[in-house]
């Protein structure tokens, strides 16, 4: 089953409705990681943009199990810290 795709829009508001309805997300150490390193989240991007271009999107399972073991995530943490990441920094990646 294929996901929808969202338009950077969407994506964007998507994760911040993800931070303010939650705020101990807000304040995790997992988006405070992106948040103070600006070049953690371009390395991302550029990941991400790197499996956009073999065809696999960033929220497929097979990007969120890659960004996981990567990161030292598990897929949940990975999957909201990519969703973050795009959001924010990189709303050309689907």
């Amino acid at each position: 089953m294929t996901r929808p795709r969202l338009c950077g829009l969407s994506l964007a508001a998507t994760a911040l409705s993800l931070i303010f309805a939650s705020p101990a997300l807000a304040d995790s150490a997992l988006l405070e990681s992106v948040k103070q390193n600006p070049q953690k989240a371009k390395a991302l991007c550029a990941e991400l943009q790197g499996l956009n271009a073999r065809g696999i999107s960033y929220n497929s399972p097979e990007a969120t199990a890659q960004i996981a073991q990567q990161q030292g995530l598990n897929t949940t943490d990975a999957e909201i810290l990519s969703t973050y990441v795009v959001g924010l920094y990189c709303p050309t990646v689907r």
